[in-house]
């Protein structure tokens, strides 16, 4: 029954965009991915921290990896984390990197920089996340690295069009850390994540970030999380820090 009902999203997800772009055949221009969208997470969003929260809300002590895979050269990595050297040599931003960012309890602002990319501004670290879902020379390396989007449909994702979800792999990051105590994550880390919109009867809409790092460096099988957002209706709370290391 699953594997049925997969083929039927997928068949109306193929049909939905097909209609988009036969309109180019009537003679209007293509559908672009922003007007293609079948999902709507433009807006202000607030994390709810339902997960993880000693390790979200405060920095863990030293040596504290509980949850997370790590392999044994993961774990001597975390071991030997200096928060004051990180400040010397300027990488405050290590917690702030595509891997763990939206684990940073904060707020999002999400809009179109242009048709063809989304882009997320985050408060916490002040950083910024681009979405490309047309083919990128890239970004240049950094925290946030390049971005690939597009819809998948995914069993269980409840978006306007049921089991479409926005799926983005991101790779070419900067090494940083998965938690601000210093867990690792290498350059040759690979993040995908499924971006769900669940809108409420009461009018509450949330926003659902899965994340899937996979790393061999210094993980010993793929770290799965699961990050919820609420829809703010403006930029109330708003609040852009800096990166700090501790």
């Amino acid at each position: 029954m699953l594997k049925t009902r997969i083929l039927m999203l997928a068949v109306i997800l193929s049909v939905a965009a097909a209609a988009l772009f036969a309109q180019a055949g009537r003679g209007n221009a293509p559908a672009t991915p922003k007007a293609a969208s079948p999902t709507d997470f433009a807006g202000y969003w607030v994390s709810v921290v339902s997960e993880d929260w000693l390790y979200r809300m405060v920095t863990p002590a030293k040596g504290d990896y509980g949850s997370v895979p790590l392999n044994a050269e993961g774990r001597k990595v975390a071991d030997a984390w200096d928060p004051a050297r990180d400040e010397a040599e300027g990488n405050q931003c290590k917690a702030y990197g595509a891997p763990a960012i939206m684990r940073v309890p904060g707020r999002l602002h999400i809009t179109w920089q242009d048709d063809d990319t989304l882009k997320i501004e985050i408060d916490s670290g002040t950083q910024t996340r681009l979405f490309h879902f047309r083919p990128t020379a890239g970004d240049a390396a950094g925290w946030q690295g390049t971005s690939m989007a597009g819809w998948e449909v995914v069993a269980g994702a409840r978006g306007p069009i049921p089991g479409a979800a926005l799926k983005v792999v991101t790779t070419k990051i900067r090494p940083g850390y998965l938690r601000k105590n210093g867990v690792p994550y290498s350059g040759n880390a690979v993040v995908t994540e499924y971006y769900d919109r669940l809108n409420e009867a009461n009018g509450d809409s949330w926003l659902v970030v899965k994340t899937i790092v996979e790393d061999p460096q210094y993980l010993a099988q793929p770290f799965i999380t699961s990050t919820h957002f609420k829809k703010q209706a403006d930029a109330t709370g708003w609040n852009s820090t800096p990166c700090a290391a501790r």
